[in-house]
């Protein structure tokens, strides 16, 4: 059965992949996940403000006050990185493209593109396959518009882009006003994948201390019918590849996704929950549901449930909505 995909350019020989999770961390995990199965890892991202840090300790420790000779130049210390994050990250890239065989995909994680430009060339240069951006971006000014919204995204792409020559995919979030067309200019402008969907982590209130909790809570199938959704309506109209993310956590759930007409299935919570292994039971399930219907490649099932493979594209629009609340019947109590 040949379980070959192609995502972005890249060669993958399953479509699944283990995104970014403090698992990748670890040269052992990342190990174990190829031994496993999975067609290719997304690094733990770095976070804009772990480079913003960087960058102001660098001019912190070069402010000093020049005398005037050209002598005093050699008083600047010499820049090694200073043990923060952002070259430990590096040299994680770099330490992971020796360690596995499968594409190393490196994550940046922020909401501007400052910093970004040349810290994309510095992931390339250490060897990542393939940069995602994960653009984190709460839109809490009032006066912001949903433009000025979509157009940091593109700036954000374009700079990236214009510093690297591996792919790029973005990873965005379900809130734009009109998902398709901003897939659609995102695809146009540069994007080589798009991944569907971030999730914001979002602030509860811990009634008892009456302060902000924020706590991971990671994520169940529940929350596969809005990526499914899109990327049912995007499958084979948009020019990237579509990476699908969230809600991952059996064989069928991989199934839907592809039926759907992802090109790559992502998986974060799932691992977390019951450990790296439980890659190799998400690929032998595939491999199994896909024996049992005979299918020999898949190209053969990807994106036939996509809304423009289905007899009726409306059913997954508002007409299936109506029908639905229209047919459901409570029951009531005896």
């Amino acid at each position: 059965m040949d379980l070959t995909t192609s995502y972005m350019g890249l060669v993958l020989r399953n479509p699944l992949i283990a995104s970014a999770s403090p698992l990748g961390a670890d040269l052992d995990n990342l190990r174990r996940l190829e031994d496993a199965g999975a067609g290719a890892v997304v690094l733990p991202s770095i976070f804009e403000e772990q480079i913003v840090a960087e960058r102001n300790e660098m001019e912190r420790r070069t402010d000093v006050p020049a005398t005037g000779s050209a002598e005093a130049q050699t008083y600047f210390p010499v820049y090694a990185g200073y043990g923060l994050g952002p070259e430990r990250h590096l040299d994680l890239v770099r330490r992971a493209k020796d360690a596995i065989g499968i594409p190393v995909i490196a994550s940046l994680n922020g909401m501007t593109h400052v910093g970004w430009t040349g810290y994309a060339r510095g992931l390339q240069e250490a060897g990542a396959d393939a940069i995602e951006l994960n653009v984190y971006f709460i839109p809490a000014d009032l006066a912001m518009t949903g433009r000025e919204v979509e157009q940091r995204y593109f700036d954000i792409l374009a700079a990236v882009k214009a510093s690297v020559a591996i792919p790029v995919a973005v990873k965005i979030g379900p809130y734009f006003s009109a998902i398709g067309a901003m897939a659609r200019a995102l695809a146009a402008g540069g994007a080589d994948a798009l991944v569907l969907f971030n999730r914001f982590y979002q602030p509860d209130i811990d009634t008892a201390t009456l302060r902000v909790s924020m706590e991971l809570e990671l994520s169940t199938p529940a929350e596969m019918r809005l990526p499914l959704l899109w990327i049912a309506i995007l499958a084979g109209r948009v020019r990237a590849s579509l990476a699908a993310s969230t809600g991952v956590e059996s064989a069928d759930d991989v199934f839907k996704y592809l039926l759907a007409g992802a090109d790559t299935v992502m998986m974060t919570s799932s691992l977390l929950r019951h450990g790296v292994d439980h890659m190799r039971m998400l690929l032998d399930g595939l491999t199994a549901l896909l024996a049992a219907r005979e299918v020999a490649s898949l190209g053969e099932i990807r994106g036939r449930m996509s809304q423009r493979n289905l007899k009726n594209p409306t059913a997954i629009e508002r007409a299936n909505y109506v029908h639905i609340l229209q047919g459901y019947h409570v029951s009531r109590a005896t």
